[in-house]
């Protein structure tokens, strides 16, 4: 299903976003704290969408499923 696909590509990218600015935070923590700590709140906020993306395409196909049944 395409659902499950884009998701699950939506959760690499939001994981690799948060561990970049992670990454740049431990090498220098005071270049731009602000600035990294908003990256990563939205880095987190676009995993749990893709999250929830991919748990309602788990419901819809579970639902079609059963009305197949």
């Amino acid at each position: 299903m395409q659902a499950h696909a884009i998701a699950a590509a939506g959760i690499a990218a939001a994981s690799a976003r948060f561990e970049a600015s992670a990454r740049r935070t431990a090498a220098d923590p005071l270049a731009d704290l602000a600035g990294e700590t908003v990256e990563r709140l939205g880095a987190r906020i676009a995993l749990e969408a893709n999250v929830s993306v991919l748990r309602t395409a788990d419901d819809m196909a579970g639902t079609l499923l059963d009305i197949l049944a």
